[in-house]
């Protein structure tokens, strides 16, 4: 489906004001459309913003994964997963994150249900970047004047909170013990590296004198409990060790 092109500036002087605008902020620009997401990402980028795009709900959730934003900037309209699911998959997750849903509707069922799911803001198809900058920059300031969030882990369908000690999968509390939580945290934050049994025992059990079996053991009742069976997480590397997969 075509939107309509939203209005650009002509050039760079034409682009909203950077007045006001929150530094160093990380923005996560969502749309299937090249000219739209290319227009909002060039327009945020000289605002000072750091951007990463996707182009389609599942890449969005796996850019999440990678590294959480500090808002989203959503499309509606996706050609694989809906940005209403999108931002409902998020709050599922318990990430907080500020949702400016982009959008060529104007119904008002639609924005209830958006805001009913856990959006923030709406702005409607065709905009003017000034309108979309400024409700960037209000959310942000909204989200800043809020206590400071706690720094959650996530890795595929998992998230973590260290400081509460809790543990969700696709959005469903999992009970661990002790020790399965912090081998699960120490896993999370090595994401992508190999890590030996040895270091593993060393981190989590404060020793190497049980031998690597213990590490086993704990992996796969870990794994039942997160639902990981076909090790699509958290990985065995042969002679080694393991990896816990982001994606």
């Amino acid at each position: 489906m075509t939107h309509p092109v939203p209005h650009t500036p002509a050039n760079a002087a034409d682009a909203p004001t950077t007045d006001t605008t929150p530094s160093a902020a990380h923005l996560l620009v969502v749309d299937d459309e090249d000219g739209v997401r290319g227009m909002l990402t060039m327009a945020m980028e000289f605002l000072g913003f750091e951007v990463t795009c996707a182009a389609t709900g599942r890449q969005a959730l796996r850019a999440v994964t990678r590294r959480a934003p500090d808002l989203v900037l959503l499309d509606v309209n996706l050609p694989d997963v809906d940005g209403f699911e999108v931002c409902r998959t998020l709050r599922q997750r318990g990430l907080t994150v500020p949702v400016l849903f982009i959008t060529g509707r104007s119904d008002v069922d639609d924005r209830v249900r958006g805001l009913d799911l856990g959006g923030d803001d709406f702005v409607t198809k065709p905009f003017e970047l000034k309108e979309v900058a400024a409700r960037v920059r209000a959310l942000l300031r909204r989200t800043a004047e809020r206590p400071a969030r706690r720094r959650h882990l996530s890795a595929g369908h998992i998230l973590l909170d260290p400081d509460a000690h809790q543990v969700w999968a696709d959005g469903k509390p999992v009970r661990l013990t002790p020790t399965e939580f912090a081998l699960l945290r120490y896993l999370m934050e090595n994401s992508g590296r190999v890590l030996s049994r040895a270091q593993i025992q060393e981190r989590v059990w404060n020793h190497r004198a049980e031998g690597s079996g213990i590490v086993d053991t704990c992996v796969y009742y870990l794994r039942r409990k997160l639902d990981d069976r076909g090790q699509s997480l958290i990985r065995t590397v042969r002679g080694v060790g393991y990896l816990l997969c982001a994606d």
